[in-house]
């Protein structure tokens, strides 16, 4: 070779061919585990995921929706709704909950199978604060992958899944026992509603002559013909079989001929208890009523109250409704199936009724009926009648007359309290410095920011002046003179002092039913400032709010009234208000002489007569007015108001004299 070099080693076969030999059976393996990996069987799922995939079926109410093994051709939906139906209308279709409790850890069987157990906890809130809770058991079965790809988990479908112990044919019953409704009582103990014995008076279309009962009823029992009409069309549009509830009359009511209107082909008389206080009348306003719940009673309960429960509508019936109502008692039972032979029921679940607690108010029979008798005349005005204890709070009547049409005026009818404010005004001015003997100009009229005020018709020409002493521009209810300290008083000062008399504030112990304080608001200028001086421009009350403030005079402090005796904190705290003994005995002061020489004479013969002030405010065109006067007598605090009438003096005033005496 040139250069004297070495030719070249030609490459060895043989290492070739192993390196060629290496990669092919690396291939081959790999090859291998690759169609290992694609034919090896799917892994078994976790049972738990399909445990919760039934548990939402069966909450669901359709079970069918999962995978079942089944040992009869019966629909587990259909088993379902059967066993449930009565559990389901009385909860609620969304109400029953089904959780997963716990799943054992899965079997392998042959051939990729496996096995599991699941428990279901079942809760159906039957009552408000109770649930019928208990747990089923579930087999769970995966029978292996189905061409190549993983398969679903079963369950083998019985009825005990449903309920333990559940057998074919066999299904759950509800019954709902009613508590017996509390009654209201007096503090001592007298009932005053309670259960009483009546006939729900109806027109029944299954009977013969139910096409021509409405005229017929109406005529007997003396409904005008708007209602007899009215009762006529409910009962034409009603079903073929329905029972058409016309009004339900107490046992022996002298007011209603119960054996003419049963006399009536088609109208029948249902025997029924409900309660109902001593007389028709009889504190119906304050009390309230009890009747069938309505749509959105039922609804804002939330599940407590069911269609068709009686429950209170107005009043301390509608406020202690939940005492009074009691809670309904609850049997599930396990009923055989139709075709059972001898069968029995078997208990599932039991909740024992509670009776409604009584609920003790302050009226007292005696005074309430007086104050209802001395507004008997009112047919035509809102009038009422409220007397408080001042040394307890306790209110003894509170009285809506027959004009109130039901309203309740005595708690929840505001308007301007007129001269009765004056007691107000009056506590403003002595705080600022005023007495009894101060001098004030009363005179016919006077004028604010182009406004002319003047006393009532008949303001005795006596007690006018330019320099009169504050307790008769008080006993005879000078609007002039107190208007003229419009600039002394502010709004402030006015609003304050009444709520040192429990008007327009919040008390600090409840009423116990619905109720009113009125308002007195902390701003107003010119001439609504000067109304304000006398109890008109923006200032409201309610008679309940006046008789509180003749109650705090009289106690000599700021009185809470209360109708539901208060209990636990309330029953111990402190009067609320900052009115003094000294404050309040000036202003009995002032008060005994609207008896003595004022616009309150017709009560000096009232036994234990102490104070009185009238009030009369104009509304309207200014030729109508509210009237109203309180009094106190021993320790009785009382306010009378008519909706309409001429002075405080002559309208409200024969009203109270009757009231307090009886006569």
């Amino acid at each position: 070779m040139p250069g004297g070099g070495q030719p070249p080693v030609p490459p060895r076969k043989n290492g070739r061919r192993a390196l060629i030999i290496a990669v092919v059976v690396i291939l081959l393996l790999a090859a291998g585990a690759g169609v290992w990996y694609l034919l090896r069987p799917p892994p078994i799922p976790d049972p738990e995921p399909a445990a919760e995939q039934l548990a939402a079926a069966l909450q669901a109410g359709t079970p069918a929706e999962f995978p079942l093994t089944m040992e009869t051709s019966a629909s587990p939906d259909e088993q379902y709704a059967s066993v449930f139906e009565q559990l389901v209308a009385a909860v609620g279709e969304d109400a029953g909950t089904v959780a997963v409790k716990s799943v054992t850890p899965l079997e392998e069987g042959d051939g990729g199978t496996a096995t599991a157990t699941a428990t279901l906890a079942w809760t159906w809130p039957v009552a408000t604060e109770e649930a019928w809770e208990y747990e089923t058991v579930v087999q769970l079965t995966y029978p292996g992958p189905a061409d190549g790809e993983a398969g679903a988990w079963e369950a083998a479908w019985n009825l005990g899944v449903l309920v333990p112990g559940l057998e074919a044919g066999e299904r759950l019953a509800v019954e709902r026992t009613e508590p017996v409704r509390g009654d209201i009582v007096t503090t001592s103990g007298e009932t005053i509603v309670g259960l009483t014995p009546v006939h729900r008076v109806g027109i029944d279309k299954t009977r013969p002559g139910w096409d021509t009962a409405a005229a017929q009823l109406g005529a007997v029992l003396g409904f005008d013909q708007a209602t007899t009409d009215d009762i006529a069309a409910q009962v034409q549009s009603a079903g073929d079989k329905a029972f058409i509830d016309v009004i339900t009359i107490r046992d022996n009511d002298p007011e209603y001929d119960f054996n003419a209107a049963m006399a009536i082909a088609g109208v029948v008389g249902i025997p029924d208890e409900i309660p109902l206080a001593r007389d028709r009348d009889f504190a119906r306003a304050l009390l309230g009523t009890v009747g069938e719940a309505t749509e959105e009673i039922v609804k804002d309960s939330e599940g407590t109250i069911k269609p068709g429960d009686m429950v209170g509508l107005s009043g301390v019936q509608a406020a202690y409704d939940e005492q009074l109502r009691g809670v309904p008692g609850l049997a599930v039972t396990i009923e055989p199936g139709e075709d059972a032979e001898g069968g029995e029921s078997r208990e599932a679940f039991t909740i024992e009724k509670k009776d409604g607690e009584p609920v003790a108010i302050s009226l007292d029979p005696e005074t309430q009926l007086r104050a209802q008798a001395a507004l008997a005349d009112f047919g035509d005005l809102a009038s009422a009648i409220v007397a408080i204890k001042p040394s307890t709070g306790e209110v003894l009547a509170a009285a809506s007359g027959p004009g109130s049409e039901g309203f309740n005026t005595a708690t929840l009818g505001q308007y301007p309290p007129g001269s009765t404010f004056k007691i107000a005004t009056s506590l403003a001015m002595l705080r600022a410095g005023t007495t009894p003997d101060s001098t004030l100009p009363c005179t016919a009229t006077i004028n604010v920011e182009g406004r002319e005020f003047q006393n009532v018709p008949g303001y005795p020409q006596s007690a006018m002046g330019d320099a009169v002493p504050f307790r008769t521009v008080f006993a005879n209810s000078c609007n002039t003179a107190f208007i003229s300290q419009h600039q002394a008083i502010s709004q402030q000062q006015l609003h304050d002092a009444a709520a040192s008399l429990g008007l327009g504030t919040e008390h600090t112990v409840s009423f116990g039913g619905a109720a009113a304080f009125g308002d007195v608001p902390t701003e107003a200028s010119g001439t609504e400032h000067a109304a304000s001086m006398i109890g008109q421009g923006q200032v409201l009350a309610t008679p309940l709010a006046m008789a509180t403030v003749a109650a705090s005079v009289s106690a000599g402090h700021t009185v809470s009234p209360w109708l539901v005796e208060p209990t636990g904190e309330e029953a111990d705290a402190e009067p609320a208000g900052d009115l003094t003994a000294d404050e309040a005995a000036t202003l009995r002061d002032l008060m005994g002489g609207v008896v003595q020489e004022g616009s309150a004479e017709l009560l000096q013969d009232v036994p234990g007569i102490v104070g009185a002030k009238t009030g009369t405010a104009q509304f309207g065109d200014g030729s109508k007015a509210h009237v109203w006067m309180l009094a106190i007598a021993n320790d009785l605090a009382a306010v009378v108001f008519i909706e309409e009438g001429e002075l405080g003096s002559t309208t409200a005033g024969p009203v109270m004299h009757k009231f307090l005496t009886g006569s």
